[in-house]
């Protein structure tokens, strides 16, 4: 084996060589070195290979576990390649000294002492040279991995998109807290206990006596708290006339957010009809828009009530009459000169900007106050661009503007220019039960430095929510009945026919949803019951409300569009058939009982997949707490056989009304 490993560094070579021992060793040493430094370089040039690899895959952030792997298995076997050619390397000098001692004593040729022992320590210091050069190789190769190390460190924090500077560790920052404005933020605070805080009509400052006797003759002793201070305020702004603000200053807008049935119709409707009532000329200078046909009429009635024997006139444009009968009760022309008829126009917002596009003589240049009820709802109907259709109308001029004596100017900034000569501003109050907080929406009408009446207090936290927190009647108890899909009808049964609940307003997400309920409580019998939705014409749902406002009609199945703030006398109780999307559309669903600090019941149906979305959003949104009510399935069982038939009967009504639409 020792003679295998000698022929295998000098060559294939015979024992009974010519060469001497020295010349053995000396070709042998020289083998060596070459070696050594040949792996030498091979170990420096792949740690430069390797550098510039890693610091490629730094550059592109991209390493693959894979890859990584790969290259962690290689330097492991780089390693242990190493220790063995080191071992190796130990094993030949080992062999190699005995090869020479060998070849001394076999060798018959003189020679001196000096020489081998010369030649011994040649060889061993060269070995252990050798030694010494791989362990440092293997040194710089050891910093090198460790580099690689870090470097690899590196490449895992680059994914996730973050450089981590300085050895910090990553800290988590705050959420940044939304801050409203001060008119937001510190309301006007109202009391929501409506009953406990009544104020005699006699005591709220500035009512004229004409209307305090009105007010009597309506039954109407004491103001809510929501008309207590809101009425003063609105007349307060008009206590220089209507032509300046007060002190010549422009004044400042109003908004109400006010639960349902706290009365803020009458809050703008009283000192708007006394602000009008001393007025001269005929011209439009109070304008009500609302966002339903309904609301708009019973707005409408109760302007012609308190407007009645003053000489205001009020009409309403709502598209219950032709637009051509609406045009004459707008105004009318005389010897080509046009006279307006109109004090206040109550009007919805589709029909408003169809007369004025399409209404030369409708004219809102005088116009003093803009009210808009159901601010919410009306900010979310902006894509129809009344509002700045009429802001166009307000302080559009006709003729020389420079000859005008009442000229309207867009107003800006306030400087001295600006406030002479002084002209007749322009005043929006805004009502809503549910009035967003949120400032970028408000910013849409335009406020000009808005004072806020509030029934509770918007905290920071509060604003900071994700949803925002609104007002519930305090007479309002609510419930939640959890049951099956098929089986809500039934339900809704056992609640008019078992419990006796009267009279119902039930709500629905659709207008079909409400015609097939229609359907099935109809057929189903016992019940007198009736439907309000867009499938019936104005006149038919004016004639339903008010047959169900008189106890004709147990059952009323309605869709949203009689949820908005139409006041509705009587509901003792409403049934959220269907659990609304919003908690919006659940306030002002619920908000049609319970008014006037009435007492009221709500119940809401829900599958089992609904109960926790729908009980989280009402108990974010400010709800003093919503209760369980359960019927159980023997309740039901005696209505089945009925239910089953009536089913079969509703399959046969629903093909023929499908085949008369076809007709």
């Amino acid at each position: 084996m020792a003679l295998f490993m000698i022929n295998r560094y000098l060559g294939e070579e015979e024992e009974d060589s010519e060469f001497s021992g020295e010349s053995r060793s000396r070709a042998l040493l020289a083998k060596l070195q070459e070696r050594a430094k040949a792996r030498e370089l091979q170990s420096i040039s792949n740690t430069a290979d390797e550098d510039d690899d890693h610091q490629g895959n730094i550059k592109k952030k991209k390493i693959k576990d894979g890859h990584q792997e790969t290259e962690e298995t290689q330097q492991k076997s780089k390693k242990r390649g190493k220790r063995a050619r080191k071992t190796d390397l130990a094993n030949e000098g080992v062999i190699l000294k005995k090869k020479r001692k060998r070849a001394s004593l076999c060798d018959e040729s003189p020679k001196t002492g000096d020489d081998e022992p010369d030649n011994e320590e040649f060889a061993e210091t060269t070995i252990e040279k050798t030694e010494g050069d791989l362990e440092k190789s293997e040194d710089i190769e050891t910093a090198v991995n460790q580099q690689n190390d870090e470097l690899h460190a590196e490449n895992n924090d680059t994914k996730t998109g973050l450089h981590i500077l300085g050895g910090f560790k990553e800290k988590n920052v705050q959420k940044v807290k939304r801050v409203l404005p001060q008119w937001l933020s510190q309301p006007d605070v109202i009391e929501r206990d409506i009953k406990g805080n009544l104020v005699p009509v006699n005591e709220v400052p500035g009512i004229c006596p004409v209307l305090l006797k009105k007010l009597k003759a309506n039954g109407i002793q004491n103001f809510f708290p929501v008309q207590a201070e809101v009425i003063p305020a609105i007349l307060n702004s008009v206590s220089s006339e209507l032509l300046v603000g007060p002190g010549g200053y422009r004044p400042r807008d109003i908004c109400v957010s006010a639960p349902t049935g706290s009365g803020k119709t009458l809050a703008f409707v009283i000192p708007v009809i006394q602000a009008l009532s001393k007025r001269v000329v005929c011209e439009v200078r109070a304008l009500a828009v609302l966002p339903t046909k309904e609301l708009a009429q019973q707005v409408s009635n109760v302007f012609s009530s308190y407007a009645e024997g003053s000489g205001v006139k009020v009409v309403m444009i709502a598209g219950q009459k032709s637009f051509a009968e609406e045009q004459a009760l707008l105004s009318k022309s005389r010897g080509g000169v046009c006279y307006s008829l109109a004090d206040i126009v109550v009007a919805t917002p589709g029909r408003l900007v169809d007369h004025i596009n399409k209404h030369n003589n409708f004219s809102l240049r005088h116009l003093r106050f803009l009210i808009i009820d159901e601010a919410d709802r009306m900010i979310d109907s902006m894509h129809q661009s009344w509002l700045s259709q009429v802001t166009k109308a307000v302080y559009r001029c006709q003729g020389d503007p420079q000859m005008s004596v009442f000229r309207r100017i867009l107003p800006g900034p306030i400087t001295v220019s600006s406030l002479s000569p002084p002209q007749m501003p322009l005043q929006k109050l805004l009502f809503s039960a549910t009035l967003t907080h949120n400032p970028e929406k408000l910013q849409l009408l335009d406020l000009h430095q808005p004072r806020l009446f509030s029934s509770t207090q918007t905290s920071i936290d509060t604003a900071t929510q994700n949803q925002e927190s609104f007002h519930f009647p305090q007479s309002l108890s609510e419930y939640y009945v959890p049951c099956n899909l098929n089986k809500k009808p039934l339900v809704l049964l056992h609640f008019l026919l078992r419990l006796k609940f009267s009279p119902v307003l039930c709500f629905t997400n659709s207008r079909e949803t409400a015609h097939r309920l229609y359907l099935v409580v109809k057929l189903f019998g016992g019940v007198n019951v009736a439907e309000f939705s867009s499938r019936l014409s104005p006149s038919e749902r004016q004639r339903t409300l008010k047959d169900f406002e008189q106890g004709k009609i147990q059952l009323l199945i309605s869709t949203d569009a009689a949820a908005r703030g139409i006041d509705i006398n009587g509901v003792k109780c409403v049934i959220n058939y269907d659990a609304p999307q919003y908690i919006r559309t659940y306030i002002h669903r619920v908000g049609r009982t319970a008014r006037a600090g009435k007492a009221g019941l709500a119940f809401t149906f829900l599958l089992k997949v609904q109960e926790k979305r729908f009980l989280q959003m009402v108990l974010d949104a400010g709800s003093p707490g919503i209760e369980r009510q359960i019927v159980q399935p023997e309740s039901l069982k005696g209505m089945e056989a009925c239910y089953e038939q009536t089913l079969v009967e509703l399959g046969k009504t629903v093909k023929e009304e499908n085949v008369k639409k076809r007709s």
